[in-house]
């Protein structure tokens, strides 16, 4: 049975337990709120950008690009968007659970996170490249990480590029999400809250009618590559976003269990210390009747 100055020990490191989940608490719960904005910020531009590819597609005739070639291998390249730090609850444990069902012999892996890149070499899987980007990340990040997995695709060293990463529901739910990149194929409404049931149509039909000036195979020959970085650039804030509130949630509920913990551990000091006092009481009171 643990004495007094082992409960009150514990209390105490309890206690500073608590004090540091709590600071990180408040700084998660900042990051979180700007995290969130910049990512509900860009859904509109992709929402757009996808309706005017979606326009010049269908303008476009019989237009065709590299970027849009379908093969018939099955390697894939995995984009898999991590966090670098972790205490963000089991939000890279379900990224990875859906990354280890893939074929290892056929999958290679980029990464971008090192919590990623960690849970890849751990496994031993391939992992041909590694990329970081900050809490506000940057275009500049998300054009270097397109730019790699374009040039996979176009040498033919991949057949298909898939990006596996969290999508921001809502403070409370963040959720793994597949999403195919390249061979970019028919322009499909997967961006910006756009459900992946939807079909082409739906966009096509949104009142608005684009001109393209020279040709709309000109202007969806430039616009894909540049359509590509942004998506990646909008998983890379919905991941953020996604980190920082998965986070702050879990080092709310560290907090919590921390203040119930204190709450439990000072009332059995208490009791403790209760007996103790009642035992010495009766050994005195007993010596006393035994003196006569």
């Amino acid at each position: 049975m643990p004495s007094t100055r082992d409960i009150r020990r514990r209390i105490r490191s309890v206690k500073n337990t608590a004090q540091i989940t709590k600071a990180m608490q408040m700084v998660a719960s900042s990051k979180m709120r700007k995290a969130q904005l910049a990512a509900l910020a860009g859904r509109p531009y992709a929402q757009q950008m996808n309706s005017m590819l979606a326009d010049a597609t269908a303008k476009a005739g019989d237009f065709t690009h590299p970027l849009m070639e379908s093969r018939s291998g099955h390697r894939t390249a995995v984009i898999l968007v991590s966090t670098d730090k972790g205490l963000c609850g089991a939000l890279n444990s379900n990224l990875f659970r859906e990354a280890g069902k893939l074929a290892t012999e056929s999958t290679v892996f980029v990464c971008a996170g090192k919590k990623g890149a960690q849970f890849i070499t751990r496994t031993r899987r391939k992992l041909v490249a590694e990329f970081t980007y900050k809490d506000a990340p940057l275009f500049s990040e998300a054009r270097a990480l397109s730019r790699f997995v374009r040039e996979l695709f176009l040498k033919g060293e991949v057949d298909r590029v898939d990006v596996l990463f969290t999508d921001f529901v809502s403070t409370l739910v963040q959720k793994p999400e597949w999403r195919t990149l390249l061979p970019v194929g028919v322009i499909k409404g997967v961006q910006a809250g756009v459900g992946p049931g939807e079909s082409p149509a739906v966009l096509q039909n949104s009142g608005m009618e684009f001109q393209f000036e020279p040709t709309a195979q000109q202007v969806l020959g430039e616009l894909l590559p540049h359509a590509l970085n942004f998506e990646i650039y909008q998983i890379l804030l919905e991941a953020k976003a996604s980190e920082h509130s998965s986070r702050m949630v879990a080092m709310k509920n560290a907090t919590d269990n921390a203040k119930q913990l204190i709450k439990d551990l000072t009332l059995e000091y208490n009791k403790l210390r209760q007996a103790n006092i009642t035992k010495e009481l009766l050994e005195i009171t007993t010596a006393q009747m035994a003196l006569g």
